[in-house]
């Protein structure tokens, strides 16, 4: 075996330990602890669409009526979106013909919201506590550090750390509270499509790692006997499956062994996935998407009964060239979303999973003449067959600069916490109303626990 420094040896255990779970060892990873809940006996999942950048969703949604239309308009300037553009939708709870429109490349969030599979949750962000404008400016309620920073309010979204701190992720937590409930499962609860993230560490389980389109392949490695990399394949198994005297070796041997059989054991579970009809988009989004489908479809052969997949896409940091980048990034994950959704009524399988976005944060609602800054609320979209549709769930905002809930330049105070958001989707996936405080830290700060977007 070939001899490595020990600095080697921390380096490459602890990327592979960051892109590999485990296959299902009794014992080991997201089976560790002692759980205190029934085993599941349906099957659910939750699906982040991450939109990194912050997303300016106050183009995405926008009011139609022609007073607070004009409103709008006047805030934006040159970035609003002419009226009769827009995609007009008609939620459940709001009176009036077409109170809002989409933005108009959004034509599959339309769909889908007006057949009653998607709904808003508007002016929802990061908050410790409920926060006027008047306590803002005071200092006389505690606010979510480093407010307008994006890799701070990307933790925010994903930790829910408030004014603290958290090495932990709110899909990390669930995934720790449920660990002992679905300890026969071959994959990974939490798994990521798009990097490693905050929202899937834990302190007990963790996360799956992959690219795009699955697992990437060991290098030099192949299944057929009649390859020499087979030969090659079984060499690096005798050399890993070996005894070791040395901690060192042992840990690495181990690291090398999961990563090999979680490879393998996600890459049979794609490529025998049912066939999809459903075409996605070839972009960054749709392939990933596309393999969470799959994996999906293949969920009993994985014995799965709880999921947590974390995709993602860039590109909303919108300082610049605003009007011409929006439409083809809002459009493209509409696009990637609506054909997700059909890939799920395609397996029969849409009441069990809820699909939603989060972003880094609002933007400013004045121009800065090309483009917006950054800001603070902003409006996610929540999507499936279990989502009370056609809706629009906590309170949007008169987006007027100047107004109740502007902390300068259009920066919106976020009316809907980011904690009574994640509650509210952890709830449906089966955490225990007592258990929802672990979820999310700062949810007793807030009178409403559960939105009601999910039924």
């Amino acid at each position: 075996m070939k001899k490595i420094s020990r600095r080697d040896f921390l380096r490459t255990s602890g990327a592979a330990a960051a892109a590999a779970t485990l296959a299902h060892t009794p014992g080991l990873a997201w089976s560790q602890g002692v759980g205190t809940m029934a085993p599941f006996a349906d099957y659910k999942a939750l699906v982040c669409v991450f939109l990194h950048g912050g997303n300016d969703s106050f183009n995405m949604l926008v009011p139609n009526t022609p007073a607070e239309y004009n409103v709008y308009a006047a805030s934006r300037q040159n970035l609003a979106i002419a009226q009769q553009d827009l995609l007009p939708i008609n939620p459940i709870s709001v009176g009036g013909v077409d109170p809002f429109g989409l933005h108009p490349s959004m034509a599959g969030i339309q769909g889908l919201f007006e057949s009653g599979q998607a709904s808003f949750v508007a002016n929802v962000g990061p908050l410790v506590e409920p926060t006027t404008k008047n306590q803002y400016f005071s200092g006389s309620v505690t606010v979510p550090s480093q407010l307008f920073s994006h890799n701070d309010q990307q933790d925010q979204w994903h930790s829910l750390k408030g004014a603290g701190t958290s090495k932990t992720g709110w899909a990390g937590r669930i995934a720790d509270l449920i660990r002992q409930s679905v300890a026969d499962q071959q994959m990974a609860t939490n798994a990521s499509l798009n990097g490693t993230t905050l929202w899937q560490s834990a302190d007990e389980t963790i996360a799956y790692v992959m690219g795009q389109t699955g697992p990437l392949p060991f290098e030099g490695f192949s299944n057929d006997p009649g390859n020499i990399r087979y030969d090659q394949k079984l060499a690096f198994e005798a050399i890993v499956n070996a005894q070791y005297s040395s901690i060192y070796e042992r840990g690495f041997a181990e690291i090398q062994r999961r990563a090999i059989d979680a490879a393998d054991t996600v890459s049979d579970a794609i490529a025998n996935a049912p066939v999809l009809t459903t075409v996605f988009p070839s972009s960054q989004l749709g392939r990933q998407l596309e393999t969470v489908a799959k994996l999906i479809g293949n969920r009993d052969a994985l014995q799965m009964q709880r999921q947590m997949f974390f995709v993602g896409i860039g590109g909303f940091d919108s300082h610049d060239d605003q009007n011409q980048n929006q439409p083809g990034l809002l459009g493209g994950v509409s696009d990637s979303m609506t054909a997700f959704q059909a890939a799920l009524d395609e397996l029969g399988i849409s009441e069990s999973v809820t699909t939603f976005t989060q972003s880094d944060f609002g933007r400013t609602l004045t121009s800065n003449g090309d483009g917006t800054d950054h800001a603070w609320g902003g409006i996610q979209i929540v999507m499936g067959g279990a989502v009370s549709g056609r809706d629009i769930f906590g309170t949007y905002p008169v987006l007027q600069i100047g107004g109740d809930d502007d902390v300068g330049g259009g920066r919106m105070i976020p009316t809907t916490s980011a904690d009574q958001f994640a509650a509210t989707l952890a709830k449906w996936f089966g955490i225990p109303d007592a258990d929802l405080d672990i979820v999310a830290p700062h949810l007793d700060n807030f009178t409403q626990r559960d939105l009601g977007f999910l039924v």
